[in-house]
């Protein structure tokens, strides 16, 4: 038993030597076979990274909204309902936020939030469509916002609508480059602003609108009277269910609270839409599955295109050491020998190619993190190298299968 495993281990060691001696002497041929499992092995790795980066930025970035809280709007996320329909529903209005947060009592917070686009100013620096979103106290209440310096806007602040502003960290440090931003002034559109808060980073570029990053929050109060007309515009309320096991309940009760409060019949529809983090999940969710089925084809596409390479040289280089492989089976080579030999020739083409691809792929997610997150993981390194041992398995089967399966005496007569 121990002589079979050593001679078993003697035929693997002798062959991966025959391998990597035959791949020495046929560099250009080996490099260029190499480039279709490198491009491959680079696609596959990138778009995980990518993926995972993506992700990560993603629920970084959610969990600042908090899965507990709902937002009872004018206009549904993502659902595509009938345009005109939703246009002409009734604004949600203050009174209406007033209401609501009277007949409620299952949140343990609820706060309005109404938007405006402006551009903001410090000195020479401006950030134009800046997401300018207006609210009270409780807003803050209503999120899982953290700060870098300064606090939220007070209930007195709030209700007396004053000109105090906290600053999400992207336009902190757009705006305060030596990141200077506390108690010193803005300037939103024709009004100037105190800055009594910069929020620490929280959010992803994939929020878009719901990036906290890049928005101004201001009291509710100074949007209506700088910015926007109280009767034009339809508020949102944020509504803060006492743990995520309770959002359902709080749910249900919001639907019934927000029916009574905009006076609707028992047949009557809803006018109003509540909205939560499951609908931006699973839109994020079916934008990922498309570029994952995207990626997984191109990359497919590349290990083929390479594979079919490696077996066309592979085809070559059995064609070229007939003479070689019908005097080892002279000598007592079996098949499993000469099999193994050719498939580790293959295998070790393909792991060399998926290593310079891996290499290269982390250069690449070095280089792209700069613009969109990456995260390079463990798994995406174990799938690259078992992505190409299998690739290099698959493309060697059938040249070694024909290098095997030959008979010494024609192989030595071959010319």
């Amino acid at each position: 038993m121990n002589l079979n495993m050593t001679n078993i281990w003697f035929e693997i060691k002798e062959g991966m030597f025959i391998a990597l001696r035959a791949i020495r002497a046929n560099k250009v041929r080996s490099i260029l076979t190499m480039l279709g499992i490198v491009i491959g092995i680079t696609s596959v790795v990138l778009m995980t990274t990518a993926i995972r980066g993506i992700d990560n930025a993603f629920q970084q970035g959610i969990s600042s909204l908090g899965s507990d809280v709902l937002y009872i709007s004018k206009w549904p996320w993502f659902e595509h309902e009938d345009f005109w329909k939703i246009r002409n529903r009734r604004n949600i209005t203050m009174e209406d936020f007033e209401k609501f947060k009277e007949l409620a009592k299952m949140p343990i917070a609820v706060a309005p939030m109404v938007t405006s686009m402006r551009t903001v100013k410090n000195g020479s620096i401006s950030m134009d469509n800046v997401i300018l979103t207006g609210s009270n106290a409780d807003y803050i209440k209503t999120t899982n916002f953290t700060f870098d310096v300064g606090r939220f806007f007070s209930e007195t602040e709030s209700k007396s609508s004053r000109n105090v502003a906290v600053l999400g960290s992207e336009v902190a440090s757009t705006l305060f480059p030596r990141g200077d931003a506390l108690d010193k002034e803005i300037k939103i559109g024709n009004e100037i602003f105190k800055v009594v808060g910069v929020l620490a980073k929280q959010g992803s570029f994939l929020l878009g609108s719901f990036n906290p990053d890049n928005d101004v929050y201001v009291p509710i109060g100074t949007i209506f009277k700088y910015f926007n007309s109280r009767w034009a515009s339809s508020i949102t309320i944020n509504v803060r269910a006492d743990g995520t096991a309770m959002v359902s309940k709080t749910k249900d009760e919001a639907e019934g609270v927000m029916r009574k409060v905009r006076g609707l019949l028992y047949n009557e529809q809803d006018d109003f839409a509540i909205n939560q983090q499951e609908a931006l999940q699973q839109n994020f969710n079916s934008v990922v599955g498309v570029i994952q089925i995207a990626g997984l084809f191109i990359t497919g596409l590349a290990l083929f295109v390479g594979a079919i390479g490696i077996m066309n040289i592979m085809f070559v280089s059995v064609r070229e050491r007939t003479k070689e492989i019908g005097l080892r089976k002279a000598i007592g080579a079996k098949r499993r020998t000469i099999l193994s030999q050719f498939i580790m020739e293959s295998s070790a083409i393909c792991l060399m190619g998926g290593l310079v691809g891996l290499l290269l792929a982390v250069i690449l997610s070095i280089i792209v993190n700069k613009f969109l997150p990456t995260s390079v993981s463990y798994s995406a390194v174990l799938i690259a190298i078992f992505v190409s041992l299998i690739t290099g398995i698959l493309a060697g089967f059938a040249p070694a299968y024909t290098a095997a399966k030959m008979d010494p005496v024609e192989a030595l007569r071959f010319e």
